[in-house]
């Protein structure tokens, strides 16, 4: 059979069945294998960067593998964003490039380029992909195709990378006798696992049971690991409370009244007053990254017990200290202890815990600011917004200011997921993602996005309305990159390079792509909400917003977790805390 037939079988296989691409003279074999099949189908976005946020919030949803193909040259570098995407919130993906055929291939000649758009995506694309891979030899294509799908499905997850010569791409091959991944001795060698031994597992126990003030920081490592249903027992089972960072939102529901909302840099206030004032700190896949600890992560849950669980080894103490680093996947690790905890768990009275958590969300609810009558403000919106769109299968978000209010304020229910794009942070991520996620569920998507983080890949309401696809694009103007200006206010005594500009109208836009389009300008305007949503198919609204929206409260340089911006006086942040506060130290300019 041909080649590229055999690589589409294979995906498909997988559990694939739309492939996300731009079409370029390099993948053209691949995408005819794709034409004439009725179980796989592929996506054409108009841009490649797109293909790539697609693929990787299908994989999300889906919680196999997402793929995406480019062609050579300029289509598999403008997938390089989407790829470390990828690997950095470990997200299990296949990207397949297009390359020149081999007889036209520089190889190891020391020249630039012998082929046209001839690029070493490979050697690009090696520090942010778990395998990377230029396929030479037609009878290696099962070995490659084997190895590159189980690394990026297993251990930690993440994208992997095939670039596949035209000429190999249409090369006949026998599928009977190409050489197999599975029964090579690399492949053994990977399967070597520890294990979770019972000393560790009753230590954990007996550390939860003799805690006052436990709780749980539950990160992107449980939904990685499929471990959302085994975190929801775990928590069902000792009633301790559980915080999220920003990648772990959406893995217990909002309506869980042991969900204490969002810590870190742009956290609920009383969720990180919360995390500063436990005794034991459970924290479950999460590598600990700044925008969580803050600048000063020798201060992050200092007065507690610290137990940190993550499949990578490499996360465990590597930027906070932990009192019991474990190796484990999390689903396994959460299996075992839900297995064991009835032997050893002796639960303890956490009322009295509870009754301060309960205190501290009422007396520092999240809000921008306090509105002046009819006024917009985000957080508020973002409850409204939440009350109204339940029964939506995602909600996307790109970066910026949106993304911190409806990480803050919008309210996840049952299932529900919310799709962040975390350690790349890349804008531009949430209307591709939306494609993604409603072709894997099958369901409506909610986008929000920033009035600059829209325009990145604005060009995919094409995408959006000729497949017709029931996402529903929020974008709150106010006509800033308000995150950066909101920092330059901050830092920079307010000189707002780069950051203030007049926008285009995004209704008129929209509505160029056949969009209904909607605008509300105040809280008076909730018709105009109700219409958009109510909208068959794909619609967007634009909510008008004064340009001094910033997001409150935020951690500044040099501040430990619980001191965030707008300061508490001093004496009252005293009271409130059970720990001695931490030194100061001088926020430099």
């Amino acid at each position: 059979m041909k080649l590229s037939d055999y690589v589409v079988d294979f995906v498909q296989k997988e559990g694939v069945s739309h492939v996300f691409e731009f079409i370029g003279g390099a993948i053209v074999h691949l995408l005819d294998s794709i034409s004439y099949r009725d179980d796989i189908e592929c996506v054409s976005v108009r841009h490649e960067q797109a293909a790539a946020f697609a693929a990787e919030a299908y994989a999300r949803l889906n919680g196999k593998l997402g793929v995406a193909m480019a062609t050579s040259g300029p289509g598999a570098l403008n997938l390089l964003t989407g790829i470390g995407s990828c690997y950095f919130d470990s997200v299990p993906c296949l990207f397949i490039t297009g390359q020149v055929n081999t007889y036209e291939y520089k190889f190891d000649r020391p020249i630039r380029q012998v082929g046209f758009q001839e690029t070493d995506i490979v050697s690009v694309s090696k520090s942010l992909t778990k395998y990377a891979e230029l396929v030479t030899d037609p009878k290696k294509i099962r070995y490659h195709l084997e190895k590159a799908i189980y690394l990026a499905q297993n251990g930690r997850p993440g994208p992997v990378l095939l670039d596949i010569p035209m000429n190999i791409q249409r090369a006949d091959i026998d599928p009977d006798n190409l050489e197999s991944y599975f029964t090579s001795p690399e492949y053994f060698e990977s399967r070597k696992e520890g294990n979770l031994d019972q000393d560790t597992l009753e230590l954990v126990i007996n550390m939860l049971g003799n805690a006052k003030r436990p709780l749980v920081l539950a990160g992107g490592g449980v939904r990685v690991g499929n471990a959302s249903a085994e975190l929801e027992l775990f928590l069902d089972k000792t009633g301790i409370p559980v915080v999220s960072s920003l990648m772990g939102l959406d893995v217990i529901p909002h309506t869980n009244p042991q969900n204490v909302g969002l810590i870190g840099s742009y956290g609920n206030r009383y969720s990180n007053l919360v995390l500063a004032n436990c005794d034991l700190l459970l924290i479950l896949g999460s590598r600990l990254d700044s925008r969580q600890t803050g600048t000063r992560p020798d201060t992050f849950a200092r007065g507690a017990k610290k137990i940190h669980v993550d499949m990578d080894v490499l996360e465990l103490n590597s930027k906070v200290n932990v009192d019991v680093p474990i190796q484990s996947d999390l689903r396994g690790f959460l299996a075992a202890i839900n297995q064991e905890i009835s032997s050893y768990y002796i639960k303890p009275d956490i009322c009295e815990w509870y009754s301060k958590i309960s205190s501290l969300k009422e007396k520092y609810p999240t809000y921008s600011f306090q509105p002046a009558a009819d006024e917009i403000e985000p957080n508020r919106f973002m409850e409204l917004l939440s009350s109204k769109c339940g029964h939506m299968a995602a909600v996307c978000l790109d970066v910026g200011q949106h993304q911190m209010w409806a990480s803050q304020s919008y309210r996840l229910n049952n299932e529900q997921r919310m799709l962040n794009s975390g350690g790349m942070g890349a804008m531009g991520f949430a209307l591709p993602a939306a494609i993604g996620a409603a072709l894997a569920s099958n369901k409506e998507v909610l986008v929000i996005a920033g009035d600059g983080g829209i325009q990145l890949n604005i060009q995919e309401f094409d995408t959006i309305t000729r497949l017709n696809l029931p996402i529903k694009t929020v974008v709150m103007n106010n006509n800033s990159l308000g995150m950066v200006r909101q920092f330059q206010d901050l830092y920079m005594e307010g000189r707002q390079q780069s950051t203030v500009n007049k926008n285009p109208s995004f209704v008129k836009i929209a509505r160029a792509y056949g969009i209904p389009s909607f605008q509300m300008n105040s809280m008076n305007d909730i018709d105009k909400l109700e219409d958009f949503l109510s909208v068959d198919g794909p619609s967007f609204i634009e909510i008008k917003l004064e340009k001094k929206t910033e997001v409150h409260p935020k951690l500044v340089v040099n501040r430990p977790i619980e001191d965030m911006f707008p300061f508490l006086d001093r004496e009252e942040l005293k009271e409130i805390m059970l720990i001695d506060l931490a030194e100061e130290m001088e926020i430099p300019k």
